[in-house]
């Protein structure tokens, strides 16, 4: 009986020896198959890119309606593009963008707005008419509204993403109201119906 028992305690204690390398494998493997996988297939690997720098980009806490961020994906290497007003929101994105797993290059091509308090009172009264407008006001209900507005020397510039091309229109009309414009590109895109 005695010769049984240590029989026991040598194999429990072999098998607990041996049990973490096993799992440490276990979970080397289960890690390498979707990433293999994904570098298989450039066009999952693209989306994926795609999807998470949009988010990061979306969750920078100081990117507003007064920003437009815009990017490209090119194998592992993205690129950055639009206007912000803060400096740090420029470089913030880049930072966030170069921590994505699989991003290699990142190259940053976000302009910075010049400072202007004109340019600021512009872009409070463009906010106030387009968003007080009763067919736009649903869009301002959001964290970040879809209708971007960037203001540079008097110009303003409208991106983004609306549901009706009547929507568009009104953004249009509401922008060249403003007192102090000199003229508005309107770039909204109207979602398109599935």
């Amino acid at each position: 009986m005695k010769n049984l028992w240590k029989g026991f305690v040598v194999a429990s204690v072999g098998a607990l020896l041996v049990l973490p390398q096993a799992m440490d494998t276990l979970a080397e493997d289960t890690k390498e198959k979707p990433k293999l996988k994904a570098e298989r297939d450039p066009a999952q690997l693209r989306q994926r890119l795609e999807r998470e720098v949009r988010h990061e980009l979306v969750m920078l806490p100081y990117y507003d309606v007064f920003d437009n961020l815009t990017f490209r994906v090119d194998g592992s290497h993205v690129i950055l593009s639009g206007q912000v007003v803060r400096p740090t929101l420029k470089s913030s994105a880049e930072n966030v963008v170069k921590g994505i797993e699989g991003v290699e290059k990142v190259t940053n091509n976000i302009e910075v707005l010049p400072l202007s308090s004109n340019d600021d009172r512009i872009r409070a009264a463009v906010y106030r008419a387009i968003y007080s407008h009763s067919a736009l006001q649903q869009y301002s209900l959001r964290a970040v509204p879809p209708i971007h507005i960037i203001v540079k020397n008097g110009n303003v510039t409208l991106e983004g993403v609306v549901a009706r091309e009547s929507d568009k229109n009104i953004a249009n009309i509401q922008a060249n109201g403003v007192s102090g414009v000199f003229s508005v590109t309107n770039n909204l895109r109207v979602e398109e119906k599935k």
